[in-house]
């Protein structure tokens, strides 16, 4: 099971604003995601090839229904008190598991953390099982109603929580797989595969040999007036709002190489992060994207969708990230989110990004979506605020004439 992979080449031709008829990749399991035209009721069904049974799935203001077909029973979730949202940028997904029998819904990032609907199939004996298991195993494709805007099918159910941070082979312990503390390197797609591989390893670090002192160099253009860090941080107060100087939502951009086509922006950036500083609530251009902690620790609150509201949605997870932890984002998942530096940290935070558009990604989206102070949404080019080359040497030279 690849966790992160995208919708794969046969459902991508499904979803071109005509086709109201969806099959599924395999039978009987599926995430589809959607978004409403409207924000009081839609529904769309799922059935067998002969279109004999099925559900019918439902989000109204206040729930989720789906009820089984002919014999109209009704697979209720007692606990189920959401449906459509009323927030602008919001998306809804369903998820069936025909193994493990049971029914997800959810909005949002498709994931455990953001269900708001869930129905287990009763197993109370071994014919009990084999009916529910064929009836689920016979649903083969989905038909749309006039109120649903189809975004994507993944052949994979939702199942337990996916763990944020990322071991290769030969660092990960089978305590990491049964507690689900880590994701295998393996498990992430062939895109974010090879940007694992480009930042994770020893020699990648931010003290090199050639310059012991890099992050301390760093730390003192940061805290002295006059000196690079420390300007261009107050230069960049109004980049993320310019009606409204705050010097606080800053962060430095040093690129590595140049924009190939691949990627929003310069493919490789390592991002500085002064102590209380932070970024907007900002997506990702659904690129994949894998990023390591050289220096301090960074702060990620995760969001369901980008909500342009200044009465925004509330986080769905918050980790804190220390060096040479490796953590990654996909185009499904991971994609809205928040850095911060937090005032209780002694350090400044400095990380490394590097982003990928998918292979199967024919519409190259050059921007990150943020959200400003007022909650509306806005487009951010990456930029680069200076190469690492010439960042490096500028350090070392405000570095050696500190003491002259």
């Amino acid at each position: 099971m690849t966790i992160v992979k995208s919708c794969n080449k046969k459902s991508l031709h499904l979803f071109d604003g005509n086709n109201k008829h969806i099959h599924f990749i395999i039978n009987g399991q599926y995430t589809f995601l959607f978004r409403s035209k409207s924000t009081k009721k839609c529904k769309f069904y799922v059935q067998d090839e002969e279109r004999k049974q099925g559900l019918i799935i439902e989000f109204n203001k206040k729930s989720v229904k789906i009820n089984k077909w002919p014999d109209v029973e009704v697979l209720k979730d007692k606990n189920n008190n959401q449906g459509l949202s009323s927030k602008k940028g919001a998306y809804y997904w369903v998820s069936i598991d025909a193994q493990n029998q049971k029914i997800q819904a959810g909005i949002g990032e498709a994931r455990i953390e953001n269900v708001i609907y869930c129905y287990f199939f009763p197993r109370n004996n071994d014919e009990e099982r084999k009916q529910n298991k064929s009836f689920l195993e016979c649903l083969t494709n989905i038909d749309l109603t006039l109120n649903i805007i189809p975004i994507q099918l993944l052949k994979d159910p939702i199942m337990s929580k996916v763990p944020l941070l990322v071991k290769d082979t030969n660092h990960l312990t089978m305590d990491d797989i049964a507690n689900k503390t880590y994701l295998p390197k393996a498990l992430l797609s062939s895109d974010a595969q090879q940007l694992y591989d480009c930042i994770s390893g020893n020699n990648f670090v931010l003290d090199s040999i050639d310059f012991p002192d890099f992050s301390k160099a760093i730390e003192y253009s940061i805290a002295t007036p006059g000196l690079w860090c420390h300007e261009k941080l107050k230069d960049k107060s109004t980049e993320f709002d310019k009606n409204k100087p705050n010097i606080l939502e800053t962060y430095l951009r040093i690129t590595l190489n140049e924009n190939n086509g691949e990627s929003p922006g310069i493919p490789y950036v390592m991002e500085i992060w002064p102590i209380g500083h932070f970024s907007p609530v900002h997506s990702h251009s659904n690129a994949n994207a894998v990023i390591r902690v050289l220096h301090g620790k960074i702060n990620v609150k995760l969001f369901p969708f980008l909500c342009d509201e200044e009465d925004t949605i509330e986080p769905f997870n918050e980790s804190q990230f220390v060096k040479d932890d490796i953590t990654w984002i996909s185009p499904t998942l991971n994609q809205v989110h928040q850095l911060t530096n937090l005032d209780k940290n002694t350090q400044t935070c400095i990380t490394i990004q590097c982003y990928k558009y998918d292979e199967k990604d024919t519409t190259h989206y050059d921007y990150f979506d943020y959200l400003d102070s007022k909650g509306n949404k806005q487009q951010y080019e990456p930029d680069s605020d200076m190469d690492f080359i010439l960042f490096k040497e500028k350090m070392k030279q405000e570095w050696e004439s500190k003491n002259i």
